[in-house]
């Protein structure tokens, strides 16, 4: 199984993907260059060895021909999303399948109006996809959107921080608009479930990682009756080499 990564700066042992990760909320927030791409195919690549579907939403709605080599494997599936019958028909019998998904997706296909759902965001939070598959949002751009055009998809995050699947966090060289520290803390609530430590609102530093290098988080699985400790480490994830 894929599932050592890379390693930690100031332990011995290697970075690992375990279990728990499956069915826990997983932030990777970081600018392009920085080494998410690759991340997200190590942890994608952990999913398949673990027989767990993925869903992986590219919001830049790239075309198929424009995808990166290394996702398109034997287990790649292109759709791309439409408010149409053909589409529906498409993604259930992928989701019947359990197939991996990679959907294109524009973003203008949100909701702007207030109190109103879009369809795109009742097809993402499908009870077949949430029960069985693991998610991953890809370029998520404009994030000011978060108060106007993308609201029901804020509604739809703070659905996923109600399941309470807090867990990890991947942290490098973050957009521009995360020096809101406001927007910082929706986000450690969101995947954390509570406030970090004050690394995780250092922009200065995490500007200055390497490719491939994150200020990774992770919320202990010791059985408490209190918020489980926030773990912080600066760690190392190898690149991706697909096989030929």
């Amino acid at each position: 199984m894929r599932n050592k990564i890379g390693k930690y700066d100031n332990k011995i042992n290697a970075l690992e993907l375990k279990d728990r990760m499956l069915c826990l909320n997983t932030l990777i927030l970081a600018e392009q260059g920085s080494g998410k791409t690759n991340l997200a195919c190590k942890i994608r690549n952990f999913a398949i060895d673990s027989n767990v579907p993925t869903f992986y939403m590219d919001f830049s709605n790239s075309f198929e021909e424009n995808i990166e080599l290394r996702y398109k494997d034997s287990y790649f599936n292109y759709i791309q999303f439409s408010e149409s019958e053909e589409f529906d028909k498409q993604l259930a019998e992928l989701i019947k399948e359990k197939k991996h998904i990679y959907m294109a997706v524009s973003p203008e296909y949100f909701s702007n109006k207030k109190d109103e759902r879009s369809k795109l965001s009742k097809t993402i939070a499908n009870t077949d996809l949430l029960q069985n598959y693991y998610y991953f949002f890809h370029d998520i751009e404009n994030l000011n959107g978060f108060y106007t055009k993308f609201e029901d998809f804020l509604l739809y995050m703070l659905g996923l921080m109600n399941m309470q699947k807090y867990g990890f966090t991947f942290l490098a060289q973050p957009h521009s608009i995360f020096e809101n520290q406001n927007i910082k803390l929706l986000f450690s609530f969101l995947y954390l479930g509570r406030c970090s430590n004050l690394n995780y609102f250092n922009t200065s530093i995490l500007k200055t990682l390497d490719k491939n290098r994150f200020y990774y988080q992770a919320r202990t699985d010791s059985p408490t009756l209190l918020f489980n400790k926030i773990e912080s480490n600066l760690v190392t994830v190898d690149e991706y080499i697909p096989d030929e």
